[in-house]
């Protein structure tokens, strides 16, 4: 009777102890991949260094963030829309996308193009004044 409860208990103890290494592991993984990610919002990296591509793209009047994020990803201008549309969220450019032909670069990062995307253009009055 002892003999089993001993084997029972020890039994147990192992899966215990092997449901708390993997639930470890789990938490660690996913800390650690939620760290990454929050980083990169803040520090992405550009896609390419030094002299890059430039890219035209096109934004709709009617385009959101999620979408523009998309249609960057696709061209190769940042590596990931849902990133790109957290970043969009959290910039001061927040909802300022306008709509218009742009020259974006593979040494750009999602800060520098939402800052050039984001731009209002000058309104005729402004530039007629100017002359």
């Amino acid at each position: 009777m002892k003999l089993k409860y001993v084997i029972g208990s020890v039994a147990e103890l192992m899966i215990k102890i092997v449901a708390a290494v993997f639930i470890v592991m789990f938490v660690t993984k996913t800390a650690t991949a939620a760290y990454d990610y929050g980083f990169r919002v803040f520090a992405e990296e550009p896609v390419e260094s030094g002299a890059g591509r430039t890219i035209s793209v096109s934004i709709g009047g009617t385009d959101s963030a999620k979408e523009v994020g998309e249609m960057l990803q696709e061209k190769g201008l940042i590596r990931d829309a849902n990133l790109f549309r957290i970043q969009e969220l959290l910039s001061e450019n927040h909802g300022k996308i306008q709509p218009g032909i742009y020259d974006l670069s593979t040494t750009m990062t999602a800060q520098e193009m939402l800052a050039v995307i984001a731009v209002e253009p000058e309104s005729e009055e402004e530039e007629e004044t100017e002359e």
